[in-house]
């Protein structure tokens, strides 16, 4: 059997809080076909080298468990049931083996054999592919979700989701503003579906990604995440549905009950009166470990021009503000440099998190790192992109227009750029792609689209060396992609059909696409979805060839899932290279 590198994590910030946290083996079980049954579980940071695992079943109804597998699982962390019951619901568990001895037992799945498998879509424009494997969450209403965020909320070590309600989106730009219909909703469900609770951000909060940005993070080390958000107060919409007025909160919520615990003033839009509406409206949340061990809140106002960013502790159920960085009266290449996400990392090795604003970098003081002084990029993933490099690496999609390198790769801990596009471009344009897909290339693939009024022109895509791979590409602005096989390389999402990188189509999901995260189960990663009045959880049912630790205890992918919910949505990117086992210390 073909056999791949381990993933290791690396020893970053971060890394102890989350291996500490109260994780369970996150089983997930699901209808593989005719009278099979998919059951994937996690392996964690902390678990012995030689770890085995058994694999039970009971019916859900009650009765004795009896035990699937014939000798104890090493290889991988999945397993398929290839005599399930069609019809009977059960539940499906494991037990960990070390040293010849079962360890407690995890929480269970309930799934029900089926006695057909997957029907094929066969649609006139798309690959024809069977509907991906899912969990079904029902929703309180018959709404659609904009965004969904991932966490313990209630610390039995499950991930629980809370989602933002309805799907749809406001741009403050004048060209694109109307005035919001209603209000959003976050709402919270647990691992199993049940609702939490729900939570009006009424009319002080207009309906669009940059009023309202929302991140979910355990901020006390309890195990039970908190919820962050941007709130106001009361009404305070002009005459045309605007809000320009009244006060602005960043709000700490209880994750398991919506209650508030506590609230601190957000940067006032008053501090964007030379710039207009539209650019004071442009807000974010993130999380930095900036002391290496506890998390801070750090928010953000501005993007384009003026950009004021605080940090804030949240201890003893009170915020305290850490710092505040403002680049008003700093030189022009700190200017603009911000963009549609706000990430933070170790970026240089020092134990402690960077700030990633855009095309500059703060230290964990608050005081400027580096900039690059390209402009405001539309899409930068900052990770273990190139293999053969030690330390992290950003590639950046800048829309500013520009003679070159508005595609590029930069050095984490500097800011020097390594690689970039030497002609000219008028607006690299939205999310793109870095992912690693091309098993023939090391490192991670980078992709970035030139547009005109927002319309596709040209695409690119570069090997993680700045080696150009293809320029004919129509990708549009960028496709997702998926942890799906069992290689480690990701899957290409193109049209709702999980697609091999010149290779044929794996699945389809056949509803709006949310998020990608490793959830539950092994570390293949989960696409959540979106369908009317139902949160969607797909899952591979593609047997594993090895397994590897849980992607969520890598602090670079979990900050990437945390931030996935503020700004524009990017597919997560980690502290280590999954093909080679490279991490942030080592370069091959």
């Amino acid at each position: 059997m073909k056999t791949f590198p381990k993933i290791l994590c690396g020893v970053l910030v971060g890394v102890a809080a989350l291996a500490a946290e109260k994780i369970d083996r996150g089983v997930v079980a699901v209808p593989a076909g005719a009278g099979k049954v998919y059951v994937g579980w996690r392996l964690l940071r902390g678990d012995a080298g030689d770890i085995a695992f058994n694999v039970y079943h009971r019916p859900a109804a009650g009765g004795e468990a009896t035990k699937l597998n014939a000798q104890p699982v090493t290889q991988t962390t999945d397993f398929t049931d290839f005599a399930a019951q069609v019809g009977v619901a059960c539940e499906y568990f494991v037990r960990g083996v070390v040293a010849g001895r079962e360890l407690e037992a995890s929480s269970a799945c309930v799934v029900t054999a089926v006695a057909r498998g997957p029907e094929i879509k066969k649609e006139s424009k798309k690959p024809a592919a069977p509907e991906a494997a899912f969990r079904s969450i029902p929703l309180l209403g018959s709404y659609t979700v904009q965004s969904v965020a991932v966490a313990d909320l209630t610390g039995d070590g499950q991930m629980d989701f809370v989602i933002k309600q309805p799907d749809g989106n406001i741009d403050p730009w004048e060209k694109y503003w109307h005035p919001s219909k209603g209000t959003f909703k976050l709402e919270a469900y647990g691992h199993d579906g049940k609702p939490l609770w729900q939570y009006d951000l009424g009319w002080a909060i207009e309906q669009g990604i940059w009023y309202a940005p929302y991140i979910v993070h355990d901020l006390d080390g309890d195990g039970k995440a908190e919820v962050m958000a941007k709130i106001g107060a009361g009404d305070p919409r002009d005459k045309d549905g605007r809000v320009q007025s009244g006060p602005e909160y960043l709000a700490v919520l209880e994750g398991a009950t919506g209650k508030e615990i506590c609230h601190a003033d957000w940067p006032a839009r008053e501090l964007f009166k030379e710039e207009g509406y539209n650019r004071a409206s442009r807000n974010h949340l993130c999380v930095a470990y900036l002391d290496g061990k506890t998390p801070s809140i750090i928010i953000d106002r501005g993007t384009y021009k003026r950009i004021v960013i605080e940090a804030w502790k949240f201890q003893n159920r009170r915020l305290e503000r850490q710092w505040r960085w403002d680049n008003q009266n700093l030189p022009k290449p700190y200017q603009g440099q911000g963009s549609h996400m706000l990430q933070a990392a170790d970026l240089n090795g020092d134990g402690r998190d960077e700030v990633l604003v855009g095309s500059c970098a703060l230290g964990p003081d608050g005081k400027e790192l580096w900039t690059t002084g390209l402009g405001h990029p539309d899409s930068n993933y900052m990770g273990k992109l190139d293999p053969a490099r030690k330390g992290l690496q950003i590639y950046y999609n800048i829309e500013t227009g520009q003679k070159s390198n508005t595609m590029c790769m930069v050095d984490a801990a500097t800011g020097k750029i390594l690689w970039g596009f030497n002609k000219p471009t008028k607006h690299i344009h939205s999310h793109g792609l870095c992912s690693d897909i091309d098993p023939a290339q090391p490192g991670w693939e980078c992709y970035g689209a030139e547009s005109t009024n927002h319309t596709f022109v040209y695409s690119r895509l570069w090997s993680a060396t700045g080696k150009l791979l293809s320029d004919a590409l129509k990708w549009g602005f960028g496709p997702y992609t998926v942890f799906w096989d069992a290689d480690p390389q990701r899957e290409l999402l193109l049209n709702k059909v999980i697609t091999k990188y010149n290779g044929p189509a794996l699945a389809a999901i056949n509803v709006k696409f949310l998020a990608v995260a490793d959830i539950c189960g092994d570390w293949r990663e989960e696409i959540l979805a979106s369908a009317p009045g139902e949160l969607r959880l797909y899952t591979t049912t593609i047997p594993a060839t090895d397994r590897r630790v849980w992607l969520m205890q890598d602090p670079v992918y979990r900050g990437c899932v945390s931030r996935q919910t503020s700004g524009y949505y990017q597919c997560p990117t980690m502290s280590f290279d999954p093909a080679t086992g490279a991490t942030r210390e080592t370069g091959h």
